[in-house]
């Protein structure tokens, strides 16, 4: 995943002018602001209203550049992805200010609409290991950073994903720490805050159930609503859920989870980064009524590179080619 596209540096500024001119209260009617931490892993579905739109989303600027230049059609393909709501991701390319000003005008976006916005946390020390989306804090900057991002979404409606990786990848690289600590610290700050968090739990073809579900306690997940599968995968929809059922039930059957659709409509064809053949999955909304499904979110991206790998750029530049053909290959 990302370094900060550029597009978010002017979205920035307009963004806090936006904050002075127009101020709006942060709050919500949703279940995530409603949420005490005693109640979060059982009691309403904090994602019951719907993810929110992003107030940016690399996908959007793309549609509004193809539209001034005259190519009406791939405007429209991408409109597919842009229409469609989004996680956002928070990572060590924000200062402290940046940072606030995000998840301040995010959370206001989601207040307008009725619906939660989807935060994922992704700055752990080590991140990656030194792979497309290297990076991460050091600790005593990563506990900051994260009582920062709790104390700011405090009394919104949102939810949290907490490190896309993080625990599937422990041991597998030099810095790390005692990751599985710096997890629980972060769930514990977002519960304090009363915000709804699912920690990472790979997928259904990583890391076996057994060995997750342990990693998942360490982590704190009897703190956090649940886990969430599939971030940024490929997996189907219906392996990644009796994934999550087995892991459900190793933890005692109570807890929830959440799965990450947005490229799984083909499912997985052999290779992780920015892999031809693969297609939109269902598209983003809540669930009621199947097991402990809270909600199938667009986490990662579309259309956002997964780094320069297959003739893509960067992590988190728009990957033009890449979006097209999850638009055209979508799951109907």
């Amino acid at each position: 995943m990302p370094s900060r596209p550029a597009p978010w540096r002017t979205w920035l500024v307009a963004s806090a002018l936006a904050l002075i001119v127009a101020p709006l209260a942060l709050v919500g009617s949703s279940a995530a602001s409603a949420a005490s931490p005693s109640t979060i892993s059982t009691g309403p579905n904090p994602l019951a209203s719907g993810p929110a739109l992003p107030a940016f989303s690399a996908a959007a600027e793309a549609q509004q550049a193809a539209i001034r230049a005259g190519r009406t059609s791939v405007a429209k393909r991408i409109g597919v992805i842009a229409a469609q709501p989004s996680a956002v991701w928070l990572g060590d390319w924000y200062d402290r200010a940046s940072l606030v000003r995000v998840l301040q005008a995010e959370t206001r976006a989601a207040v307008q609409q009725k619906k939660v916005a989807v935060f994922v946390l992704y700055a752990i020390p080590a991140r990656d290991c030194g792979q497309h989306s290297a990076g991460g804090f050091d600790a005593a900057a990563y506990r900051e950073w994260t009582k920062t991002i709790a104390r700011t979404l405090r009394g919104t409606p949102s939810v949290a994903i907490v490190e896309p990786d993080a625990l599937a990848m422990i041991g597998e690289c030099e810095g790390q720490g005692d990751r599985a600590a710096l997890i629980r610290q972060a769930v514990r700050d977002l519960a304090a805050a009363n915000v709804p968090a699912y920690i990472d739990a790979g997928n259904s073809g990583w890391v076996p159930a057994e060995a997750m579900a342990e990693r998942l306690r360490a982590a704190g997940v009897s703190e956090a609503r649940g886990f969430a599968t599939n971030v940024s995968g490929f997996r189907g929809t219906a392996s990644e859920q009796k994934y999550a059922e087995r892991v459900r039930a190793l933890l005692g059957g109570t807890t929830r989870y959440v799965i990450d659709t947005s490229r799984n409509g083909r499912g997985w064809t052999g290779d992780w980064c920015n892999p031809a053949g693969v297609g939109l999955g269902s598209t983003p909304r809540a669930v009621t009524g199947s097991g402990g499904l809270d909600a199938l979110l667009w986490i990662k991206r579309p259309g956002e590179s997964d780094g320069g790998c297959n003739g893509g750029p960067a992590a988190g530049s728009w990957f033009e080619k890449a979006a097209l053909e999850l638009v055209s290959l979508r799951k109907t």
